[in-house]
């Protein structure tokens, strides 16, 4: 399949696993092109991921994951308008692929995301991911009131709403645009396409990350999600204080 999808790579402190990620990214046949967005790092990020063949855009302060893939998708067009200012038939992308900074060579699997977005089977794909090796701290908060959200709002019932691994179709990022603020992203993402009238498909893929531990750090994230996802879906009209 020709390479045909521009992916966006939201991440900070990742110096440690970006570089393989970006490499397997790149080595996807369906990916023309990889855009890391350093987003406030203080390690070594942006010049691991530039030399593993990224293009990388900087955040000076971290500004937050949606924040991040909206600068990651607005230097994909800047770049897609200098490549068709020199050859007005090189039209790309055709579709949009969020990856984690955190997969490192699991990565080389997203290419089943892409595949029903470029055939037309499906506007936006998530990621369902399998058990990971290694357990993470929470205890599913976040994720029931995204799912229970999701469902009130839209009538899906999302497996894994959380999944930051997707591929969108110009039309499904557009119909997303703005996208919600920092970890309410990927629920916000699902309501809007789906209440746009476009197909959302979740797909097995087989990937590992870096789970939140139990430790204060990892409850401040949590509580954090859960901020964010309850004003994503309050925004969009939830009101889980009314019965019926």
């Amino acid at each position: 399949m020709a390479s045909r999808v521009a992916a966006v790579v939201p991440c900070k402190d990742e110096a440690d696993r970006i570089g393989a990620t970006v490499a397997a990214v790149l080595a996807l046949p369906q990916v023309r092109r990889v855009v890391v967005v350093d987003d406030g790092s203080t390690d070594a990020t942006a010049h691991v991921a530039r030399e593993a063949g990224a293009a990388v855009v900087i955040h000076a302060r971290n500004r937050g994951k949606a924040a991040a893939l909206e600068t990651g998708v607005r230097h994909v067009r800047e770049l897609e308008a200098v490549s068709a200012a020199t050859d007005p038939d090189d039209a790309w992308p055709a579709a949009l692929l969020f990856v984690d900074g955190d997969l490192e060579e699991t990565a080389a699997a997203l290419g089943v995301l892409t595949d029903a977005v470029l055939e037309g089977r499906a506007d936006m794909t998530i990621a369902t991911l399998p058990a990971q090796i290694t357990a993470g701290g929470g205890r599913g908060l976040v994720v029931r009131l995204a799912r229970r959200g999701i469902e009130r709002l839209t009538g899906f019932r999302a497996v894994q709403p959380l999944s930051g691994m997707r591929c969108l179709s110009p039309a499904a990022y557009d119909a997303a645009s703005p996208l919600a603020r920092g970890w309410g992203v990927e629920t916000a993402l699902t309501v809007d396409v789906l209440r746009a009238g476009l197909r959302v498909l979740e797909v097995p893929c087989e990937l590992q990350h870096r789970v939140s531990g139990s430790d204060w750090r990892g409850q401040l994230h949590r509580a954090a999600q859960y901020r964010d996802v309850w004003l994503a879906l309050v925004r969009r009209g939830w009101r889980p204080w009314h019965r019926g």
